[in-house]
């Protein structure tokens, strides 16, 4: 393949960051096609993986991922996260073998819990760990070209599934989490693990910890599974408004959806999120806050929450977002997803960070879901 995508004639790409990665079409979208000129500039910037989210509306996670990986050369894709009780484990097992042939091994499939009230609404039951486990099991057996037959397990009963004989594929597989258990269970049984955004140096060390504890009880070495660190990372050299959305906006649409776990996890006061949940404006607010609410209303919510709950974000000079950065190395992350930011916004970050790269992590793969040889 080329190692070449320049977005302009002229370019060369940059030495490719195998250690950080980005979310593209970050939070809510109406132009989805946008995803093809962030990803051709990642790649050109050198951004090591692009992460792809999705959300039932304009976000399709399949339709993405292979727009992604037809307009790209070398930067890792992976979905972070999509479901597997949303799809057939036949029809998602093709989408990973299809983007794997297709990006010359460049893709790891991400699953994740989703919530439970969206799975009621849509008659769907809650996930569970054994649900996804024995999902990756169907998939991985159906990836070495292996025939599945009579299952009864968790993910549900299939009598036959199969895709080629001749398979012989190895696709990495990654979990979102946020839980200590459903953290030490991703390190038994993945090959990487993407953390949540607004942790605290403490919540990461903890969760690391919990990481590497699941692989040993397990029986794996700790180091084979990869962990990336989500850090929103919103440099000064961003409008202030658009800061808001990034930093206020997202924690207070996290708070509504899932609070409860984010705050033990940081072992936040939970009369906060209380106060925070019973508030007028936000029990009444329709829509997700950080697409929807405006700069005032956004700079009304900064007033009702704790500075510290936004503390861990990359912000400041792309020198001191450098320095926030390298800590999420120093407590335990192997990678990091430089979240809310498009490569744009990215670009004089990235320039002050190579200028500060730990050499240890030059050899870092691009495919997300795979660790250090």
């Amino acid at each position: 393949m080329s190692t070449s995508t320049e977005t302009d004639g002229s370019e060369m790409p940059q030495e490719l960051l195998g250690e950080l990665g980005f979310y593209t079409l970050a939070g809510h979208s109406d132009a989805p096609r946008d995803l093809v000129d962030e990803v051709r500039l990642a790649e050109q910037l050198g951004l090591g993986a692009a992460f792809i989210s999705e959300r039932f509306n304009l976000k399709d996670a399949p339709t993405l991922c292979g727009a992604a990986g037809a307009i790209s050369d070398r930067i890792g894709i992976a979905t972070a996260a999509t479901n597997h009780n949303t799809r057939h484990p036949l029809v998602t097992a093709t989408f990973a073998t299809t983007m794997h042939r297709l990006t010359g091994g460049r893709f790891a499939l991400g699953l994740g819990r989703g919530f439970d009230a969206l799975f009621r609404s849509m008659g769907l039951t809650a996930i569970r760990s054994d649900q996804i486990q024995d999902a990756v099991t169907i998939f991985r057996q159906l990836w070495s070209g292996g025939t599945v037959t009579g299952h009864d397990g968790p993910a549900g009963r299939f009598p036959y599934l199969h895709q080629d004989a001749t398979f012989n594929e190895s696709i990495p597989v990654l979990l979102v989490a946020i839980g200590e258990k459903t953290l030490e269970f991703a390190g038994g049984c993945m090959d990487a693990v993407v953390l949540h955004t607004f942790l605290s140096d403490e919540a990461l060390e903890r969760s690391v910890a919990a990481v590497r504890r699941g692989a040993e009880r397990s029986g794996r070495n700790p180091s084979d599974v990869r962990i990336w660190s989500v850090l929103a990372t919103v440099g000064d050299h961003i409008d202030e408004d658009l800061r808001l959305k990034k930093t206020i906006g997202r924690l207070a649409s996290y708070l509504r959806g899932y609070g409860d776990l984010l705050v033990r996890t940081n072992q936040w006061d939970e009369s906060v999120l209380e106060q925070f949940r019973s508030d007028p404006f936000v029990k009444d607010f329709k829509g997700a806050i950080d697409a929807r609410a405006t700069t005032e209303e956004l700079e009304y919510l900064s007033t009702i929450l704790p500075e510290e709950w936004t503390a861990s974000a990359a912000t400041g000079t792309p020198q001191q977002c450098t320095a926030t950065i390298r800590r999420q190395f120093e407590l335990g992350a192997d990678s990091v997803i430089l979240h809310g930011a498009t490569p744009t916004e990215l670009e004089p970050i990235l320039a002050a960070y190579r200028a500060e790269r730990p050499e240890r992590l030059r050899n870092m793969p691009a495919n997300p879901g795979r660790s250090v040889p």
